[in-house]
């Protein structure tokens, strides 16, 4: 019987869909699922949702809550990490770097803020990992905290932990690219690699020929992919704009990919332009959310039992079944693809069997998307090299060499801006030097 660990099981967005996933499969109903959390309120509320949906099954799987780490870890064959260090109002960092006009969108994963969040993030996600160390040493830790390319290549490099980073956005970009080409979801077929919010449609085919002539045609109609409603992040001209000029479709949303590149946010008229930076129609406050799972633990409707398109459930029931599966996942960069840095963190296709997890090797990306990948690893390595070193330096040469900050800002003005957000990070940042 698999002890499959939640930390950060208050996260009950991820969390309801990684519970319910579980006991989509029946080989993986007589597990433990444990839900840790050091914030009681939302642990309560995920482990009543989590009792309740097996209860109403008539499951024996053992659902066990602590806010316990250790406790939590003791055995575990399986890590899901979705944590948050802080509240869920922006950090103090963000709204620093907002203030000089970066990071208007998310932050959590590249530029300036992407960077503070890190500094916030590998110091708990590697606590854990000491714990796995000892507690687990043969768990397998599947991290959904971002940023996740700074987390993975951390954990890779300075643990021991069998780990793989995962993210919803290939299997979502699918399902967009599937509406954008007017064709069923399931019926798109295609092969993805780059890195982490980065990675790219490398090939795109339906009923076996190549579906981008159609992709390209479809998107001489602006409407297509310009309309308030044509993703669930809405207008995604962005991604639009960077298939038209590079040649490919890359996986995360237009918000998050305006942050990556320099073209789309380095002044008002230009984010009104590509609406860089809207807000997701629709979107629920936390409370909101709060509310609505409350609502649907207390009534007496029946929890549908579907799975969601990520991939921690998936992994579990191959490497403890032996079906073999296909995902893609954040692993280092061991010659899988070789116009990237070796031992930077790199999102690639992954094979899963009862031995574990079989990185595939893609060789070289062409070599446009390359560049753009690698001006993300280098912010990637030197954010991991300053927050494991507690080196400002290198904290702030990351920074320098984002490709948004360094558009929209000059050397003196990223100074400024770092040395105001240290200072505002001052509890997460002690021992920097």
């Amino acid at each position: 019987m698999a002890k499959i660990v939640l930390i950060g099981a208050g996260s009950h967005v991820f969390s309801k869909h990684l519970v319910t996933d579980i006991l989509t499969y029946p080989e993986l109903r007589d597990s433990t699922i444990t839900l840790m959390d050091i914030a009681a309120e939302p642990l309560v509320l995920i482990t009543d949702y989590a009792r309740k949906i097996v209860a109403q099954n008539g499951f024996k799987t053992k659902i066990e809550s602590t806010t316990n780490r250790q406790k939590a870890l003791d055995g575990a064959y399986y890590v899901l990490t979705t944590i948050k260090v802080g509240d869920w109002q922006p950090s103090a960092a963000k709204s620093v770097s907002e203030y000089y006009g970066v990071d208007l969108g998310r932050g959590d994963t590249l530029g300036a803020g992407g960077v503070f969040y890190g500094a916030r993030h590998v110091p708990a996600i590697m606590e854990i990992c000491r714990d796995m160390e000892k507690l687990c040493p043969d768990a397998w830790l599947m991290n959904y905290t971002n940023p996740m390319a700074i987390i993975t290549w951390a954990v890779n490099d300075y643990t021991l932990v069998k780990n793989v980073g995962l993210c919803h956005s290939v299997p979502h970009t699918a399902t967009t690219l599937a509406k954008y080409l007017g064709i069923p979801a399931g019926e798109l077929e295609y092969w993805v690699a780059g890195i982490n919010h980065m990675a790219w449609f490398l090939e795109l085919k339906w009923q076996g020929q190549d579906a981008y002539p159609r992709l390209r045609e479809r998107f001489k109609t602006p409407e297509i992919y310009g309309a308030p409603d044509a993703n669930y992040n809405g207008p995604d001209i962005v991604r639009a704009e960077i298939f038209k000029a590079f040649g490919y479709f890359v996986t995360e949303s237009s918000r998050h990919m305006s942050e990556y590149v320099p073209y789309f946010q380095k002044s008002p008229e230009s984010i009104a332009k590509f609406k860089a930076i809207n807000r997701r129609p629709g979107q629920k406050t936390r409370l909101q959310e709060d509310e609505e799972l409350r609502a649907q633990i207390e009534n007496n409707e029946k929890i549908p039992l579907e799975h969601s398109s990520e991939y921690g459930s998936i992994i579990i029931d191959a490497i403890e079944t032996g079906k073999p599966a296909r995902f893609n996942g954040n692993v280092k960069n061991t010659g899988l693809i070789t116009n990237l840095p070796e031992g930077c963190c790199v999102e690639v296709p992954c094979l899963v069997d009862r031995e574990g997890i079989h990185p595939c090797d893609v060789g070289d990306l062409p070599p446009q998307l390359a560049a753009l990948n690698r001006s993300n690893i280098s912010v990637q390595e030197l954010a991991v090299r300053g927050i494991m070193e507690k080196d400002k330096t290198k904290i702030l040469q990351a920074v320098l060499l984002d490709p948004l900050t360094s558009a929209v800002l000059t050397i003196d003005e990223i100074k400024e801006m770092v040395d105001n957000m240290f200072k505002a990070e001052k509890k997460y940042m002690k021992e920097y030097k």
